[in-house]
């Protein structure tokens, strides 16, 4: 297994990287602002998932053949921008409505599922984490495999820390714009505006 001060360099590392802004963090904020804290708790929660999933990708060898495939990456990333426009839509549409302070209802396994397809959906993760965590892999520390799922845990516990403070913070932002019906509808617009262009940016990305 690799040292132990190697494990905090790519703890420190993946804190910061999950600090900046990206996909990934401007959507749980979005969500936060939107519908509270236990929103961008739960999106976290489904992008940690994801998480799992491309560490499990990696650790066997499927990321590399999304990597190679052009037709997997343009379907992950069209499927990804399809759903961020759907998004996008919702925010739009739903305005100013709901009771002054309080977010509109939202099923808590829907907010789970949006982390978990958010994540999913963008095949540049694959393809980060394919690049990023061999380089803290030593094969002549024993076998690579263990090393690449627990360089992928590490990760994800810096990803929630930093995700779940974001949340924290914009959720609490967010509970106060809410008081007023016209901030309501300023933060939708604003949350319709981010999902769509993260749609943009999700087509217009390229291997």
């Amino acid at each position: 297994m690799p040292e132990l001060n190697q494990l905090l360099v790519f703890f420190a590392t993946s804190a910061l990287l999950a600090l900046s802004p990206g996909p990934d963090n401007l959507f749980v904020m979005a969500q936060s602002v939107q519908n509270g804290r236990v929103a961008g708790v739960l999106v976290t929660l489904g992008l940690s998932t994801g998480l799992v999933v491309h560490t499990l990708a990696v650790a066997l060898g499927l990321a590399a053949l999304v990597a190679a495939s052009s037709l997997a990456f343009t379907l992950l990333k069209f499927a990804g921008a399809g759903y961020l426009l759907y998004l996008a839509w919702k925010a739009f549409r739903s305005g100013g409505s709901g009771e002054p302070g309080e977010p509109e209802p939202l099923d808590r396994a829907k907010l789970y599922r949006r982390g978990i397809i958010m994540n999913l959906s963008n095949p540049k993760v694959s393809i980060f984490f394919l690049a990023f965590l061999p380089q803290f892999a030593d094969p002549s520390r024993g076998p690579v495999v263990p090393q690449l799922l627990m360089l992928g845990l590490l990760f994800i516990a810096a990803t929630m820390l930093v995700f779940g403070a974001l949340s924290f913070l914009a959720g609490g932002a967010g509970a106060r714009l809410r008081q007023s019906e016209a901030a309501r509808k300023v933060i939708n617009r604003i949350a319709g505006a981010v999902f769509g262009a993260l749609a943009l940016k999700l087509v217009l990305t390229e291997r």
